[in-house]
């Protein structure tokens, strides 16, 4: 589903406009994009991803017509470069090895698979019965020093399940830890505000 809200002149209030019905741009199964139509905004059109959905501004008077033609070929984009610069799984895996063998030689487990996923509420997690991690797809992009934490950090909980002190010893090895969490608490906080105007909260954790 897509979602259309307007913003005012100085971007201090927003209200839902209405939905796009019919699956006319890619992301609508996923919720994932949001069109603003911005009165700032005369010609120019910007699109970028924040808080997992990709956002897209317009123009407030841009037209129907052009904005259906338009809006496909900016998340089309996005897309492009995210996918050139999005890490293989099978290098997650080497770069899981390579941390742990650095940062962790005792922990001689190495995960079975490590695969992108969809995650809203965490940037990653571990089953350590099947030997199995999922990142969060809101990394991709993100610096290498953010996704090196998460993946050391999931890949310790292959030997050490909770975060206890022997988990919490192994993590604090992670040289820019500290850096690493003040990245991911700003992207959140970036995706809360994203999020902020009531109507749009509604409909996004309608549309999941």
């Amino acid at each position: 589903m897509t979602y259309y809200f307007s913003m005012s002149s100085y971007g201090e209030s927003a209200f839902v406009e209405q939905t796009l019905d019919g699956e006319t741009l890619p992301g609508i199964s996923e919720g994932e994009i949001i069109v603003i139509r911005s009165t700032r905004r005369k010609k120019n059109i910007s699109a970028y991803r924040q808080g997992g959905r990709i956002v897209v501004s317009i123009p407030a008077r841009m037209s129907k017509a052009d904005e259906r033609a338009m809006i496909p070929e900016m998340v089309a984009k996005i897309r492009a470069q995210e996918a050139a610069a999005t890490m293989s799984e099978e290098g997650l895996a080497t770069r899981v090895d390579q941390l742990l063998t650095e940062l962790a030689p005792e922990i001689v487990l190495r995960p079975s698979t490590i695969t992108w996923r969809a995650m809203r509420e965490r940037w990653g997690s571990c089953t350590s019965t099947d030997r199995t991690i999922r990142i969060s797809d809101r990394l991709k992009g993100a610096p290498e020093y953010v996704l090196d934490y998460v993946l050391f950090h999931e890949a310790i909980h292959l030997q050490f399940f909770d975060h206890g002190p022997e988990f919490k010893g192994l993590l604090a090895r992670f040289p820019l830890e500290a850096q690493a969490e003040a990245y991911l608490s700003g992207y959140e906080a970036a995706e809360n505000a994203l999020t902020a105007p009531e109507a749009l909260k509604k409909l996004l954790n309608k549309g999941g």
